[in-house]
């Protein structure tokens, strides 16, 4: 892992970086993985728009780095 996760990063190059992190967007429900916006979109905008707290999503994807 080459360094900490920030909500301002997008979504599949968090997913590149850390493939645990989808672990997180499972717990959360969330898809990002299979949808398009994941491409271009950061953490941040893709949890607002779901209602989740992106830095609540940070600190559980830095967590699992941690581990």
């Amino acid at each position: 892992m080459a360094g900490k996760i920030t909500k301002d990063m997008n979504i599949m190059d968090i997913v590149q970086q850390c493939p645990e992190s989808i672990e997180v967007f499972q717990k959360y429900g969330l898809g990002c993985i299979g949808c398009a916006a994941a491409h271009f979109e950061n953490l941040e905008a893709g949890a607002k728009v779901h209602g989740f707290d992106p830095d609540a999503m940070v600190a559980d994807i830095n967590a699992l780095i941690k581990d």
